[in-house]
């Protein structure tokens, strides 16, 4: 399994939200390539980017500092947020960008992900955020009647790469992962599953490890920050 630290971009700083609220923001790094600099110095062998202001505006706004991390790290970067149209997808993986994710758009345009799956091969994961398992979008900001599990599998045939689940309600909480939901999802679908949200322990990594279910992943955020989480421990949990 690959341990994504995450590194959340709003006004140019990496912070973290909770609950994925813009009002109840923590900045940790001012400089946010400053920050990925210290988690590849640990290990990390990918990078996990969200455009904050990005998703709610709906188009890229924190261009300047992922390009400064894609400049200056080696291990291969995602990113998530205001990426709803193919130029912008090509104009990211132009700048050296591994995965783009893809998560309004695939609700409200599946389309895209499909154009963009067959066009760049491995190079499009979706994004699944979810309250109380209904899909939300813009930036959490809007939710449907879309179930998860239902839209998941509506690209099975699609060739993404991998499909990232944020159950909205553990995001920047610090009180666990939902294993059971995450396990479900991934043993629905045969596309591989990336955990998020709530990751607060090497414990709660130890878990989605044996949850039972065949997992790519899990991005953490407030807990490498905060420091309730070791990235050298957590990476080794993994690798075990």
């Amino acid at each position: 399994m690959i341990l994504y630290p995450a590194i959340d971009l709003k006004d140019g700083q990496a912070v973290r939200l909770l609950h994925g609220d813009m009002d109840k923001t923590t900045v940790f790094n001012d400089n946010p390539a400053a920050q990925a600099l210290e988690f590849v110095a640990a290990g990390c062998e990918w990078l996990h980017l969200v455009d904050l202001n990005g998703a709610f505006a709906g188009a890229p706004v924190n261009a300047a500092p992922v390009e400064e991390i894609l400049k200056q790290t080696k291990v291969p970067a995602q990113l998530g947020g205001g990426i709803r149209d193919m130029a912008t997808i090509e104009r990211w993986l132009d700048k050296g960008l591994a995965r783009v994710i893809l998560g309004t758009v695939a609700v409200e345009n599946p389309d895209l992900v499909r154009e963009a799956a067959r066009a760049f091969p491995g190079k499009v994961a979706v994004g699944i955020d979810a309250r109380n398992g209904k899909v939300a979008t813009k930036g959490w900001a809007e939710e449907t009647d879309v179930e998860v599990t239902d839209l998941a599998k509506s690209f099975e045939d699609a060739g993404v790469a991998a499909i990232i689940y944020t159950d909205i309600m553990r995001d920047g909480a610090m009180k666990g992962p939902n294993v059971p939901a995450t396990a479900a999802l991934a043993n629905a679908v045969s596309i591989p599953v990336i955990a998020s949200g709530g990751v607060s322990s090497l414990d709660d990594l130890r878990a989605l490890k044996s949850c039972g279910a065949p997992l790519n992943g899990a991005i953490s955020g407030r807990a490498l920050y905060d420091g309730a989480i070791d990235l050298a421990e957590a990476l080794a949990v993994f690798k075990s």
